[in-house]
């Protein structure tokens, strides 16, 4: 082993080091993850073969990879891929990053979806992690996922020919406004949506990956609420009866969210905690 050619081990240690100093949540799982990214060489192989040297054109990428990290450039964005219920799905700085609490939403509305086919429609798609992971689990529903992005539209429909999803359908629309009135062939058995829900004056826009990630799909009027309760007084014209609306929110809304949906005429609203215990999940029936 040579003395000036560094190992892979080498390499993590010294980039998680660097994460770690400029606050990173998670320096060791990003520096594996961009070390895999910048060598082609899964996560595994590295645990395994990790007192390797490596080449240095990948070391040379890597730590480009690591500097643009080190800045906060978001993992997701650098490597153009994220794992959302265990689909692999490219990422785009059009669109939001798919997080975990976001499967919360998706592992709410499959549990309610008993019957064999239906029709479910993903407002403000953008990647289309929703839309896709409940396509997968649903095969004989029919998915549509909308967004208001064209960039974003093209994306989802790229994620799911890549994944060979083949019950989906992507459109750009402004929420309902493409989907067309009330009738059977524009009524959904489920909507579902993860809008923009934060403050305008929220100081978490400051930090982390989300300064990165675009503020249409962050910020909403009214202290967040606005998109929120534009979907719940709007949806009732495209859902069918006893039709579901499921809602992702921010984990001190769920109270004006369950407020609205009664008001708005759904029944047995209930909220879903997250895995951090939060309630990040909002739904009610027509």
């Amino acid at each position: 082993m040579s003395l000036d050619v560094p190992t892979f081990d080498v390499l993590l240690r010294r980039a998680t080091t660097r994460l770690q100093a400029v606050g990173s949540p998670s320096p060791r799982i990003d520096a594996e993850i961009l070390l895999s990214y910048a060598t082609g060489h899964d996560r595994t192989w590295l645990y395994t073969w990790g007192d390797r040297e490596c080449p240095s054109w990948e070391q040379a990428r890597f730590d480009a990879l690591v500097a643009a990290r080190a800045q906060g450039m978001p993992v997701a964005y650098l490597t153009g891929e994220r794992e959302f219920w265990g689909l692999r799905l490219a990422t785009s700085p059009e669109t939001l990053i798919p997080r975990p609490d976001t499967e919360t939403l998706v592992e709410a509305v499959l549990v309610r979806a008993q019957a064999a086919v239906g029709r479910l429609l993903d407002l403000g798609t953008g990647t289309g992690a929703i839309a896709l992971a409940f396509a997968s689990e649903k095969p004989n529903w029919q998915v549509i996922g909308a967004d208001i992005r064209p960039a974003a539209v093209a994306l989802a429909t790229r994620n799911a020919q890549a994944l060979k999803i083949t019950n989906t359908q992507f459109v750009v629309s402004d929420w309902f406004s493409a989907l067309g009135q009330s009738s059977q062939a524009t009524t959904f058995d489920i909507i579902v949506s993860n809008p923009p829900y934060i403050a305008a004056d929220d100081p978490h826009l400051r930090l982390g990956d989300v300064r990165f990630e675009p503020l249409s799909a962050l910020v909403a009027d009214a202290d967040g609420m606005a998109d929120l309760l534009h979907l719940i007084f709007t949806a009732r014209a495209h859902l069918s009866q006893d039709g579901l609306l499921a809602l992702e929110h921010g984990y001190t809304q769920a109270g004006n969210v369950r407020t609205a949906l009664a008001r708005a005429g759904f029944q047995n609203v209930e909220s879903v905690q997250d895995v951090g215990g939060h309630e990040r999940v909002t739904l009610g029936y027509l």
